[in-house]
């Protein structure tokens, strides 16, 4: 049986923390940014509220072995709170956007702020028979081969996304705040419509909502580490009308204002201490 965390001493003794991650060839690179594996925690015990990213993200506790633990998270435009422990051991892989499309058997759209389990998502055999495989693999490396090859027959679609949803990506990356959906769907030759039905279908947000959890990435990229910040020259270079317009998404996306975002960051920008 695993220890329970000594949440009423932050001071005991803590194993060293582990994380390795690989990058996969082509053509998953083309769709995972990452595959990566975290062992330990800082902290005895905490509470995280993990802020909105346009991604999908497959997250595997290694220290369960119900298949509920596994589960495939979908992008988001709201935080979401974790718990984490010392006795974390996590595996997952980090698509990048648009990334796990082929890998689905339904639009990416239907995943917008959910979580399902692997189980939900390739079946109750299929899921179980990846985490054996996982299990005999001895080696973080070793795991990482088992989720290539896996990913590889799981894929239900052609590796590729649409060349309109593939363009509008690298503007929208680009410059989130100054492209308009309309303008975009011109473009790349569609109605307005139909290039809002695809965009969701491969990315799993609305080209709009996309755009607003992308700059409000770039403000909290734009801020790392610093202890001082000036808010509104911020917010307008990342696109935003006014400083109203940019509260009003930071709260709207974090639950915090910018000031307690600053003092509550982890050393993962996208992770927010959560206090009890």
């Amino acid at each position: 049986m695993k220890d329970t965390p000594d949440r009423d001493n932050p001071a005991a003794e803590l194993p060293p923390i582990f994380f390795q991650y690989h990058v996969p060839q082509m053509p998953l690179s083309e769709f995972v940014a990452v595959f990566w594996y975290w062992r330990g925690h800082t902290l005895p015990y905490s509470k995280e509220r993990i802020l909105p990213m346009a991604t999908v993200e497959l997250v595997i506790n290694l220290g369960s072995e119900r298949v509920s633990k596994a589960v495939i998270s979908g992008p988001q435009s709201r935080s979401v709170i974790i718990e984490r422990t010392v006795q974390d051991e996590l595996l997952g892989i980090h698509f990048k956007i648009g990334g796990a499309f082929p890998f689905l058997g339904f639009p990416c759209g239907d995943l917008h702020n959910l979580n399902i389990s692997l189980a939900e998502l390739w079946g109750e055999s299929k899921a179980e028979e990846l985490l054996s495989l996982l299990s005999h693999a001895s080696t973080a490396q070793g795991k990482f081969r088992v989720l290539e090859k896996w990913l590889l027959l799981a894929a239900t679609r052609p590796l590729r996304l649409h060349p309109g949803v593939t363009f509008a990506l690298t503007e929208f990356q680009r410059d989130p705040g100054f492209i308009k959906c309309g303008e975009m769907a011109e473009r790349v030759g569609f109605s307005q419509r139909r290039f809002i039905e695809i965009f969701r279908d491969e990315v799993g947000l609305t080209p709009k909502l996309f755009c607003r959890v992308q700059r409000f990435l770039e403000v909290i990229k734009a801020v790392g580490t610093r202890d001082t910040v000036d808010w509104l020259d911020l917010a307008l270079a990342c696109g935003y009308f006014d400083q109203a317009h940019f509260i009003h998404d930071f709260q709207e996306f974090s639950n915090l204002t910018p000031r307690e975002y600053l003092g509550l960051r982890t050393e993962h920008l996208r992770h927010v201490l959560v206090q009890e």
